[in-house]
Formats: C-alpha cells, sequence, structure tokens
C-alpha cells in the first residue's frame, strides 16, 4: 500500500513499533545528529526517531525513516525487496534487442514502459501554507547542525526539482542545501549531478533556473532521489511503477514546475544565471568525512509552502551504519536486473559497507572466457553510480559477496599481484577527499576468479577443497550419536567450486 502521506507512515511506524517518540527538548545544534549517530549503530538500523521539541522551531523532526530493511519494505509496499526486482526484471525482459547499440537506444524508452506518469492535481496540502516575499523566513525551520565544523545549518532530506530546458525532462535528486538567510541557500550540487547540468543548460540559454524542493510526503520519495535511473528518464514515473499508482503533483505558486501534492514542504526560487558561484560550508558528507569547499549555485526563493502543521524530515550523513546504507542496499537489489542487461555474466554485485558504499565493489560473475574480469571492471565504471567504485573486486559465483571475508579469501587464493590487478583512471567522486584533483582520480580492479589456461600459461588450477553433500548430510542425521556438543554452523560448508 502506497503512502500518500507522511503522517500515515509515521502513524503506522509507531503502531507496529518502528517509531519511537522524543518529547524531550534537544538542540538542532550537533545534539539531534549525535543521538542518530548512536541509534543507527544498531545491527538492524535502530528505530525511526520523532524529536517533538526542538528548540528554536514548532517543527518536529523526523530521522532514520528509512534507516533499517523491514522500513525500507515497508515503504515500497512489499515483503521483500527482491519482489520489486522481479518487477524490475519483468519491466525490461519483453522484447529486448539481441545487440548492445539496440540495447543503449532502449534506455531513453525506459520511462515509456510504465504506465503511470505523475497526476497533476488542482489543489494540494502541501499549499494549505503559502508564504511569498518577505513572509519567507527559512529560519522558522529546524536550523540543524550535524558535524561541529559546519558553518551554516544544512536541509539535507530535500527533493530538488529541476527540469532539463532543452528536452523538458523532469529531475528529481537529493543533494544538501545550505542555508543562507531567509531566503537563500546555496544547492550542494556537484558537475555529475543531473541537477547541476540542467542548472548549466539553462545558464547557457541566458535564462534563470527554476528549482523546487519538496520535503516529505510518500517516503519512497526520498528512496527514488537515490535511483540510477536513464538520464532521459523521469523518476516520478519509476515512482508511480514503484507504488503502483502515479504521484500526484501541483503546480508551484511562483515557479514553472510541479512538486509531489502531498509534501510536507516546498520551498519554490530561481537560480539568476549571471550570479556568481559562492563558496560553500563544509558539510559532514554520506563518506564519512567533511566535504571539500566548493562555488556552489545560489538559490533564491520566491515561495514557501507548507502543510498544517508539517513535519520536518531529515537525514544524518556520516561512516556507515546509517540510514543511507540500507537504502542503497535496497538499490543494489532492485537494479540488478537492469545491469545484467549490459553485463549478464554478472551474477550478483555489492558494494559493502565498509567501503562507505560508494568506494568498494563486490562483482561475482559466471566466466566463460579469458580476461572476462576486466570486461566486467570496465563495464562496471562506465555505470553511473558504479563509476565512484575505487576498487572492484571481481570473484566467480557462488561467492557470498555479503560474507567479505568469503570475498577476500578468493583474492588471496586467486590473485596473482602481476597477472590480476588492472589500474586505470576516470571520473570519480568530488567528495573523495583522496583524489588529487576532484572529480577524477585512479581506480583499481583484482581479478580473484579462476583463471582458465590462457591466463596462467597452461599451468594447472586446482579445485578448491569440499565434502560431498551426501556426507555433509550423514554427519548433519548422526551428530547426536557422537554426543560432541550442539552441531557448529559455518556459511561455507561447501564453498563455491572452480569452473
Amino acid at each position: 500500500m502506497p503512502y500518500d502521506h507522511l503522517a500515515d507512515f509515521l502513524s503506522d511506524l509507531h503502531d507496529s513499533g518502528e517509531l519511537i517518540r522524543v518529547a524531550a527538548e534537544v538542540d538542532p545544534v550537533l545534539e539531534i545528529a549525535a543521538i542518530t549517530d548512536r541509534i543507527t549503530q544498531s545491527a538492524d538500523g535502530g528505530p525511526a526517531l520523532l524529536f517533538e521539541n526542538v528548540k528554536q522551531t514548532a517543527l518536529p523532526v523526523a530521522v532514520n525513516l528509512l534507516g533499517s530493511e523491514k522500513r525500507m519494505c515497508r515503504a515500497l509496499g512489499v515483503a521483500d525487496v527482491e519482489e520489486v526486482a522481479h518487477r524490475v526484471s519483468g519491466l525490461i525482459r519483453p522484447a529486448l534487442p539481441d545487440g548492445w547499440l539496440e540495447k543503449l537506444k532502449l534506455l531513453p524508452q525506459f520511462s515509456q514502459l510504465t504506465n503511470l506518469p505523475p497526476k497533476t492535481v488542482a489543489t494540494a496540502i502541501s499549499q494549505q501554507v503559502v508564504k511569498v516575499g518577505r513572509d519567507i523566513d527559512l529560519g522558522e525551520l529546524p536550523q540543524l547542525h550535524c558535524r561541529p565544523k559546519e558553518t551554516a545549518p544544512f536541509i539535507t532530506r530535500g527533493q530538488i526539482h529541476t527540469v532539463d530546458p532543452v528536452t523538458g525532462t523532469r529531475h528529481v535528486g537529493n543533494v544538501p542545501l545550505e542555508i543562507r538567510g531567509a531566503t537563500s541557500a546555496l544547492v550542494h550540487w556537484t558537475p555529475h549531478d543531473v541537477g547541476f547540468q540542467n542548472f548549466r543548460k539553462t545558464c547557457q540559454l541566458g535564462k534563470q533556473t527554476p528549482v523546487a524542493v519538496s520535503l516529505g510526503g510518500d517516503p519512497l520519495l526520498d528512496f527514488i532521489c537515490t535511483l540510477p535511473l536513464p538520464a532521459d528518464s523521469d523518476p516520478l514515473v519509476f515512482g508511480g511503477f514503484l507504488r503502483d499508482k502515479n504521484i500526484e503533483v501541483v503546480a508551484c505558486r511562483s515557479v514553472e514546475l510541479q512538486a509531489p501534492a502531498h509534501a510536507e514542504i516546498v520551498l519554490e526560487g530561481y537560480i539568476d544565471a549571471l550570479q556568481e558561484l559562492q563558496p560553500g560550508s563544509e558539510f559532514g558528507s554520506r563518506t564519512g568525512f567533511y566535504s571539500p569547499r566548493m562555488p556552489r549555485p545560489l538559490l533564491q526563493l520566491t515561495a514557501l509552502t507548507h502543510r498544517a502543521n508539517p513535519v520536518f524530515p531529515t537525514t544524518v550523513y556520516g561512516q556507515p551504519p546509517r540510514e543511507e546504507y540500507w537504502m542503497n542496499r535496497a538499490v543494489q537489489r532492485i537494479f540488478r536486473p537492469l545491469i545484467k542487461l549490459f553485463l549478464p555474466e554478472i551474477e550478483d554485485f555489492h558494494l559493502p559497507r565498509s567501503g562507505a558504499g560508494r568506494n568498494i565493489c563486490f562483482v561475482s560473475i559466471n566466466k566463460t572466457y579469458p580476461q572476462q574480469a576486466r570486461k566486467v571492471m570496465n563495464g562496471i565504471w562506465s555505470l553511473n553510480q558504479l563509476m565512484y567504485s575505487k576498487l572492484v573486486v571481481v570473484v566467480d559465483a557462488g561467492v557470498d559477496l555479503h560474507n567479505e571475508e568469503q570475498v577476500w579469501f578468493q583474492v588471496g587464493a586467486n590473485l596473482d599481484p602481476a597477472r590480476d590487478v588492472f589500474q586505470t583512471s576516470g571520473p570519480a567522486d568530488y567528495l573523495d577527499h583522496a583524489n588529487a584533483i576532484a572529480g577524477t582520480g585512479a581506480k583499481i580492479g583484482l581479478d580473484a576468479t579462476t583463471k582458465f589456461p590462457e591466463e596462467t600459461q597452461s599451468r594447472p588450477w586446482p579445485s578448491q577443497l569440499d565434502m560431498p553433500q551426501e556426507i555433509v548430510d550423514l554427519i548433519e542425521r548422526r551428530w547426536p550419536e557422537y554426543k560432541i556438543g550442539q552441531i557448529p554452523t559455518r556459511e561455507d560448508e561447501n564453498p563455491p567450486q572452480n569452473s
């Protein structure tokens, strides 16, 4: 069941014991972030929190809403994320062309495969209160500082709506907004962000860039902002597909854009094409470090609308585990079928928590020819968000990528540093402080697959040790007879066989 309103989601979470309401007064400067840091360290992601008494604001603050597998599934309306992956697989499977060029041509038509475009409505609860001109005051919102070096408050759960001025394609993304006064904010885009590219195209036309920032509504909207969709597809169309129901939108009051009709809060404004970019504050980013200071475009607000008694949703970035980790896990599982469309030999891929969900990528493949692992590495680095992976480890099908010890065992066993380490360079995460030049960097691939004779100069490759399944079944059946205690469990009882 899709949620139109954030309030409905919060109510369901509370009834199921997944939301804790915090009545004690809390400070938006560091205290909320510190509490969230502790909560998200729980193995299951911890509960969602609703701070009902926040200093210097009348708005309650909701955090960690999608910070567990259970809540992620609840927002998607499924018992298991694999249900959504199966639907995506069915979406792209019918009548697919055979050639890779034809597959590339298919991507711009991806959104056309769905039948649930956004539905425009005349009135919306997101516009129950409308403020324009001098009535706009971002100071009424919670002034959240999540890290000590942040010199300005940030909005971290904004759904940022822009339009390609050439094609008219809508884009919805999520980057931090740095509040710079009552009516202005810096948008922390990087040049890789589609929103920034839309801004740049509009500037080249000598026009102002309209921007709408929505907060709240269906919690799935925050998830949609993170999806690696084809550039020419409308995220709200795919959102309708995920919800199996149209997302309702309403015309903004002061800019020629649409925003979700059930949002808690909507900020509207323009970025002036002649306005110089301004240096932004340091920000505690998803990498676990402060983001570098970069010039940012300044958004001047022309309207602020909200529902009566809105809730302010936020997230706290930092070193995993935290809310974004659970969202990334869902993204990986849902979009596995789309990645396999281009790299069909892939069995699975995983962005481990130790790589902050972006720096390290584990891949398992069904290997059928020499050097196939290198082909897969280059393919991974060509795919949208996966291009940020600094380290790609390729192993044989059957290795549990979620068991990092299994992966590194395969690396230690199957990798010859002189033969199996592949290095290249290309686009990199602008938030990655380790690169000498922002936005570009080196990448390394480790081929930990079984080697074919052509790759080893015909030296025989041994089989990995295992135990026949009938013997495993036998000892498990007879274990009580041995009287040596409870049978130990081993995840790698029968490790994958070399091909």
